[in-house]
């Protein structure tokens, strides 16, 4: 199948784009001795897993069913951490999970027990209070009254026995100098026991793969904490994997004016491309420009009752008409994983573009998948 026969809407996972992002973090691995593990809440499309499992050292999950599907489809080193972990799920855990990191001293105490006794590795989470980003404090785990990791006046050295490692996550799509000044704080606040460690986790947010990235800071970063503390690093990006490995690729349905152009489209910010309107930001569109910059301008939305269901403003070289096909751009990450059927929306189909251009349709949905969730 070519590309241009696909369904819409259909997100498209790019192979080449994508294993061009896993050998930039394979050389990251390679040069340094650390090891990248898949941040499943980004990308969980596990039929890639084997491709990015014989880049990366395995996966990390938020919760049991990320931690399952880590175990079943790719079968390497599998992370957790969790702000808080549930009695009936924990055994469970324990069994698939290599390192279990552990978001408070209460949560540690309750369960650290069966994690040593499973022979895993227990971590604990830290927060520095370093914040480096501003606008955006729903990504920010350092902002204010946040309720990931143990800041340094809640910290318990006393009950550090069994905790062999560190983590932190203070970054959201961010350069290797938020990274350095992270680690200033994380020293500062923290280093008295940084020696007692066998390894740290530097958590995700590192826009790796993205051109202006700074590699070679990062990779003086990871050998500060190997040379000075002796440890084992570890990094858990998501975004960086996939990014701009992925379309969405989507049909105009009709056109419609109201003081402007506006085009209605089969996908939906809201269903589809939810940080669209969480982030919020814009996302890009193959061949169009900002508003006002090419002759014709349309707002773009989508099909739902939900009056913000846009996805932005666009200008294009010709008027846009019933069965145009529009493909966004970076539309891997933070998208399938995070879809609704609000209103009844259908969920894109996924498919694959090889490296040779065929494409590959992995699953499609239907009316099923949106009556299942229901009662």
């Amino acid at each position: 199948m070519k590309f241009e026969q696909l369904p819409t809407p259909c997100y498209v996972i790019d192979e080449q784009k994508l294993e061009d992002n896993l050998k930039v973090l394979n050389g990251v691995m390679n040069r340094t001795g650390c090891k990248i593990v898949l941040a499943q809440k980004a990308f969980s499309m596990f039929a890639l897993y084997p491709l990015i499992g014989k880049y990366l050292s395995g996966t990390t999950a938020s919760g049991l069913y990320e931690a399952r599907l880590g175990h079943e489809e790719m079968g390497k080193e599998n992370h957790i951490f969790s702000a808080a972990y549930r009695e009936d799920e924990i055994d469970e855990i324990v069994s698939i999970c290599d390192h279990i990191i552990f978001n408070s001293f209460s949560q540690l105490e309750k369960f650290k027990g069966r994690v040593l006794a499973g022979g895993k590795k227990v971590g604990l989470r830290i927060n520095p209070e370093c914040s480096t980003q501003t606008g955006h404090a729903i990504y920010d785990p350092c902002s204010p009254g946040s309720r990931f990791g143990v800041t340094q006046e809640q910290f318990r050295p006393a009950l550090l026995d069994g905790v062999t490692g560190l983590h932190f996550h203070t970054l959201c799509q961010q350069n290797a100098d938020d990274l350095a000044t992270t680690l200033d704080a994380i020293e500062e606040k923290f280093g008295e026991w940084l020696p007692q460690m066998e390894w740290i986790n530097f958590g995700g947010g590192h826009h790796i793969t993205r051109e202006d990235y700074d590699i070679p800071l990062l990779e003086k970063c990871i050998k500060r904490m190997q040379d000075k503390y002796g440890l084992e690093v570890y990094l858990e990006p998501g975004e960086a994997v996939a990014l701009n490995a992925g379309y969405l690729v989507t049909t105009v349905l009709d056109t419609v004016k109201n003081g402007m152009d506006i085009a209605i489209l089969d996908t939906s910010a809201s269903c589809h491309m939810p940080d669209v309107l969480e982030m919020p930001y814009r996302p890009p569109l193959i061949g169009a420009g900002e508003p006002g910059e090419k002759p014709y301008t349309y707002r773009l939305g989508g099909q739902t009752c939900l009056a913000g269901d846009t996805i932005g403003d666009y200008s294009f070289d010709k008027p846009l008409k019933e069965g145009d096909r529009l493909v966004f751009d970076d539309m891997a990450i933070y998208t399938m994983v995070k879809n609704t059927t609000f209103n009844g929306m259908p969920l894109p189909a996924i498919a694959i573009q090889y490296k040779n251009g065929d494409c590959t349709i992995v699953r499609e949905f239907g009316y099923h998948d949106f009556k299942m969730r229901l009662g």
